[in-house]
């Protein structure tokens, strides 16, 4: 099952997120088929950045947002 997710980068309490489209077998932070944003909760307000035309394709695929992820594209979408 394809997945779009959040993968962790970052220093040790400083994260700094990627969204990324993997398969649900993969580690959190392994393989990936591809970016479509970013996510930095540690800037003052936080920075949100997807490609909605990559997000709206891979869900058209079937691929399947996790929670924290449909929120954040809430957000960039309103």
């Amino acid at each position: 099952m394809v997945k779009i997710r959040l993968r962790r980068d970052g220093a040790k309490k400083a994260p700094y997120y990627k969204v990324v489209v993997a398969d649900s077998r993969f580690p959190r932070d392994g393989r990936f088929i591809e970016e479509i944003g970013v996510y930095d909760p540690m800037k003052d307000p936080a920075i949100i950045k997807i490609d909605t035309e990559k997000y709206e394709t891979w869900i058209k695929n079937g691929a399947q947002p996790t929670d924290r992820v449909k929120k954040l594209f809430e957000k960039v979408s309103n």
